[in-house]
């Protein structure tokens, strides 16, 4: 079985220019075939156009200076093993079927782009070797474009997670991954050369294809081990469960049928009988009314009433001719203060049901937005409540924040779907000193809408940690304090959600969330909340910000970090005055 294979090599800016040289052929290059055409499928081919200038140009204005030592570009060495290539004849060096290299080669184009989009600054396919192979240059820039190599390759689990994603993008040519978990030391570019040029791992007397084949097998053996042990713990905890819930379901039953019998209507042969009517024939008769009752619904065929009706009320009111007040408190003289409840109930239900049919919904508007108020909004929130302006600038592209027509921050409240839409609106005042002004659009429904956002890992990943905050500018706060302290963004997909009651509380969407942290205000209502949320979803863990609110946190944090570096600068000055 062929394997598809990734490689990794972290350059930093004095390493481009040599990078550069071996791949675009720039010199003289062992092994490689002068007579085949390499093919570069993402970048232009200006000789003019250095690999560093692509590099400096995507990097462009960074928030902080770069340190000498940082890693610039990431050189991305993509192939499968020999036999994928060349079937029939795996050894046979330089060989390789057309039909093959195409496949692979879309496939690997396709992943490139979707994993790094215009990051990718170069990659080229190289045919002049012995194994085809591509070479990919990609930025490490994080979602707020600065330049952070960690984000994306430091780590057994990140780069397992490199590995897993371009496994999945080509296994339907017949590609498979390499050992997951696997003891062996990641190989790097240097080492890679061996299997393009000879299709033998570096060190072994062993082909490629035998070596993996065995690991392949001894890898399937200790999985299968590990699945049957997994399987029977899982099973006796299954079955310790659904005793468990059998119980609970018996009582719930009993609890049910008592809830339930109490909001069943009156039965009406009950209410006939009562009325005095009589049964003949099926049908109940008396006082000039001829009366079929089926279950809840009643219809009186008598040539004076052709008409019907459900529930007891409606029966009492057709037969005495009276309105509702009245037909109650003759329900409640013969059936007890219980009886006329559940007619009541009955009666309440059916006419709400109608309206609920019937009646048209108001679908949910946000306000208009004023884009003359924004430059406004957008300095409370980067001045006055300490937000980076690019991040500021980031929810407003991405429409979750933006100004109305009183200068008020619109923070937009959407739903947890696939494709999130806007079900309500958070609004806070900006316009003066003291604006105290908030509360929600008219309309917003609080109970399936919510301001959220994420950020780190990849747009396709599900959320593996949720954060809840009480507030829109908590939760913008508190994430940047996050980034600010990591200097990244998480390494794993993060979801900030603004929840101001537990009330609120999506617990459906959150209960399988294995790190969901409670961030509320550290006072007594924060505290509560957090126990009911803790409540509703046990694996809950409580963080308490140090200020007042986590925005007071991050106004704090920031002017902490301006007097460290206006005190380096004093002692930088201080210093060249010594010299």
């Amino acid at each position: 079985m062929p394997y598809a294979i990734a490689r990794i090599k972290k350059l930093k800016r004095s390493n481009l220019a040599g990078s550069e040289a071996h791949t675009a052929r720039l010199r003289e290059t062992p092994n490689a075939d002068p007579s085949q055409n390499n093919i570069r499928f993402i970048g232009h081919h200006n000789p003019n156009e250095s690999l560093d200038q692509l590099v400096m140009e995507r990097i462009g204005e960074q928030k902080r200076k770069i340190r000498p030592d940082a890693v610039y570009c990431t050189e991305i060495l993509l192939t499968a093993s020999p036999e994928y290539f060349r079937p029939d004849c795996p050894t046979k060096a330089g060989y390789y079927e057309q039909k093959e290299v195409d496949l692979w080669l879309e496939a690997s184009k396709k992943w490139l782009e979707s994993q790094y989009g215009n990051r990718v600054v170069r990659a080229e396919l190289h045919l002049d070797e012995a194994t085809p192979h591509i070479h990919a240059y990609f930025v490490p820039l994080d979602d707020l474009g600065q330049l952070r190599a960690k984000h994306f390759f430091d780590g057994r689990q990140k780069m397992r997670q490199f590995q897993d994603s371009y496994s999945a993008a080509t296994e339907h040519l017949g590609l498979e991954r390499g050992i997951k978990g696997s003891r062996a030391q990641h190989q790097d570019i240097k080492d890679f050369y061996s299997i393009v040029n000879s299709g033998i791992e570096p060190n072994s007397s062993l082909t490629e294809s035998q070596m993996q084949a065995k690991a392949a097998l001894s890898e399937r053996a200790q999985t299968k081990k590990q699945e049957m042990e997994a399987t029977a713990k899982a099973l006796v905890k299954e079955i310790e469960a659904k005793d468990q819930h059998i119980q609970q379901l018996e009582t719930e039953k009993l609890l049910l049928r008592q809830q339930t019998e109490q909001l069943r209507d009156l039965p009406l042969v009950d209410v006939a009988w009562e009325l005095g009517l009589h049964q003949d024939l099926g049908r109940w008769k008396g006082h000039g009314h001829i009366i079929n009752i089926d279950e809840s619904k009643f219809y009186d065929f008598s040539p004076d009433q052709q008409k019907g009706g459900g529930g007891a009320i409606d029966l009492v009111m057709h037969v005495n001719n009276c309105n509702v007040r009245q037909a109650v408190v003759w329900l409640h003289e013969r059936f007890g203060s219980a009886g006329a409840e559940r007619a009541a109930i009955a009666k309440a239900k059916t006419v709400a049901s109608e309206i609920i049919q019937l009646e048209p919904r108001d679908k949910f508007r946000l306000p208009v937005e004023d884009k003359s108020k924004w430059s406004s909004v957008s300095n409370y929130l980067a001045q006055k409540r300490g937000i980076p302006e690019n991040f500021v600038e980031v929810l407003h592209k991405r429409g979750l924040v933006y100004a109305d027509d009183q200068q008020n921050a619109v923070f937009v409240m959407r739903n947890l779907g696939e494709e999130p839409q806007a079900i309500g609106a958070f609004l806070r005042g900006t316009r003066g000193e003291n604006n105290t002004f908030k509360g929600y659009e008219k309309g917003t429904k609080r109970r399936e809408g919510w301001f959220h956002f994420h950020l780190g890992g990849q747009p396709s990943d599900s959320p593996e940690k949720v954060v809840l905050l009480k507030s829109p500018i908590d939760a913008v706060s508190f994430a940047m304090l996050e980034y600010q302290l990591r200097g990244d963004v998480p390494p794993n997909r993060t979801l900030y959600m603004a929840v101001d009651n537990p009330k609120s509380l999506p617990v459906e969407q959150l209960q399988n969330i294995p790190n969901l942290q409670v961030a509320f205000d550290s006072d007594d209502s924060g505290n509560a909340a957090a126990r009911v949320v803790k409540e509703l979803l046990p694996q809950s863990k409580r963080l308490k910000c140090k200020a007042d609110d986590w925005n007071q946190q991050l106004i704090d944090y920031g002017q902490q970090l301006r007097q460290q570096h206006q005190q380096q600068q004093e002692q930088e000055q201080d210093d060249e005055l010594s010299l």
